[in-house]
């Protein structure tokens, strides 16, 4: 399980006295744990991982946009860093045509034909892909298949 992984690594980084990899560590374990709270339970099922996991990839992403923009490289260096050991945890992510072929297939089940039908082709798309894919991407790809291009 990706919560065990999380742990291993964070005790591994203690003793490697890896400040960085075991602060980054540290607060996805809370968030981990903040989470299992909420849902009351005692661990999260992988799924439940990669969600709070994305979320601070996109935090961290944030930030580095805030720094680059606020002319504080140092920081923004520090940001990519940590993002970098997230990306880690992340299951290895499907290439574009790899999605495309994900999208092809659930258009043609749920007989989509128009943009009216995006919100149900993304849906399933999402089901089927679970965290394999950047969001984004699949909704561009998702446009294009259903004739809309932007």
């Amino acid at each position: 399980m990706l919560e065990e992984k999380i742990l291993q690594d964070y005790k591994e980084a203690m003793k490697a006295r890896d400040a960085l990899k075991s602060s980054v560590l540290s607060f996805l374990r809370a968030d981990l744990m903040n989470l299992a709270v909420a849902k009351k339970k005692n661990t999260l099922d992988d799924n439940e991982a990669v969600t709070v996991i994305k979320k601070q990839i996109k935090q961290r992403q944030d930030s580095i946009e805030q720094f680059t923009k606020g002319d504080r490289l140092q920081m923004a260096e520090k940001e990519k860093s940590e993002l970098e050991i997230l990306k880690t945890y992340l299951p290895a992510e499907l290439s574009a045509d790899e999605v495309k072929k994900v999208i092809a297939e659930v258009i043609s089940a749920l007989g989509a034909s128009s943009m009216k039908d995006m919100g149900r082709v993304m849906k399933e798309v999402n089901a089927k892909l679970a965290g394999q894919a950047d969001g984004l991407l699949v909704a561009e790809l998702v446009k294009q298949s259903l004739g809309n291009p932007s």
